[in-house]
């Protein structure tokens, strides 16, 4: 059987998305491996084993197209209501906050925010399937 260990995303400026994966989640750099044309950063916390790796191309100064493509990252926290007055008092472009239902059903609570090289992060409420 397979285990998820990271998903990576390529992103501009290094120091500029290490503070905020660590601001907005807790995220530490676990592994830095510096290569001749770019550069690997492995971010995680003690929540998961499962890691975020960040990929900067060196010389690299125009954003990249995210295209329609790509989905989301999405973590779990135990307080969304908390999570997304902190993530707006921190200044992060914040989605709305979201009660998700299925035919009257609660399914989720969410909110999603975006990275500073516009990826989308879905922020849940710790519950159900998402622990």
């Amino acid at each position: 059987m397979a285990k998820a260990i990271h998903s990576m995303i390529r992103v501009l400026d290094e120091e500029r998305s290490v503070s905020f994966y660590n601001q907005a989640f807790g995220l530490e750099v676990a592994e830095r491996i510096d290569f001749e044309t770019f550069t690997l950063i492995y971010l995680s916390n003690s929540e998961s084993s499962f890691e975020l790796e960040l990929t900067v191309n060196k010389g690299r100064t125009e954003p990249y197209n995210l295209g329609d493509g790509y989905g989301h990252l999405a973590v779990s926290v135990d307080d969304i209501d908390a999570e997304y007055a902190r993530f707006n008092e921190l200044g992060f472009k914040v989605g709305k906050l979201v009660d998700f239902k299925n035919n009257g059903v609660d399914i989720a609570r969410f909110f999603f925010v975006e990275d500073p090289d516009g990826y989308k992060i879905e922020v849940l409420q710790r519950g159900g399937r998402y622990l």
